[in-house]
């Protein structure tokens, strides 16, 4: 009986342990450059990744922008997580803007990449949740869009980052890429298997029409990303 307790107990204080890393790592990212878990995964099996990590700065101006109003119009002021965008998702009229949208911010989606595991479930999302609002805490806006730019799988064969995404889709530099260009990355963004900006789609071209329209329409949509680091 004693056994089993001893058993419990350390089993217990791991489970604490691997619950509480991710708060205690995600402050060290405002200076550290990280990977994503998709990333070690497929390091662990002998993947190939594609990743150079680029400071925000050094990105076209309309790509931040465009992944905001495509991923999470509230990112400047939400909390790190927004649940009208829930709402927003589920009664989205057009059928294209749904698929393309979650409910999920930007913020949740750096949390589940940099900490957990693809896929959908309760029990990530429970998850991710406290700790995009913990990230939001601990790291300025300009920062968790930086890392997400630098961490989100943008790519079919193993891309990550816009980097890597903007060489795979346009061959240049993310710091090249025009507002069209940008738009269709941002277009993508929910799948980059089934979506392409080397050989966009109709879709595709159609949500980057949309994109840029609204890039145009709210220029100052991305004010906070251009806030110094402090």
């Amino acid at each position: 009986m004693r056994a089993a307790r001893r058993v419990f107990l350390v089993l217990a204080i791991i489970v604490l342990v691997l619950l509480a890393l991710p708060y205690v790592i995600a402050p060290l990212y405002r200076f550290v450059d990280p990977v994503s878990t998709p990333m070690l995964w497929r390091w662990a099996t002998g993947g190939r990744v594609e990743r150079t990590f680029v400071p925000i700065g050094h990105i076209a101006p309309a790509l931040p922008l465009t992944v905001i109003l495509a991923e999470d119009a509230s990112f400047c002021h939400n909390h790190g997580i927004d649940l009208s965008g829930v709402r927003e998702a589920l009664q989205q009229a057009d059928e294209d803007i749904a698929e393309a949208r979650g409910g999920s911010t930007i913020t949740q989606q750096t949390a589940k990449n940099l900490f957990l595991w693809q896929g959908r479930s309760f029990v990530r999302k429970a998850l991710e949740i406290p700790l995009a609002i913990w990230i939001n805490l601990v790291l300025p806006k300009r920062r968790v869009l930086e890392i997400y730019l630098n961490i989100v799988e943008w790519g079919p064969r193993d891309q990550f980052g816009a980097e890597a995404a903007a060489r795979w889709a346009f061959g240049k530099s993310a710091h090249d890429l025009s507002a069209r260009e940008s738009a269709e990355l941002a277009a993508i963004l929910p799948n980059p298997f089934r979506r392409s900006a080397r050989t966009p789609s109709a879709l595709v071209r159609r949500l980057a029409g949309v994109y840029e329209n609204r890039a145009l329409s709210y220029p100052a949509h991305d004010a906070c990303i251009h806030r110094q680091l402090h």
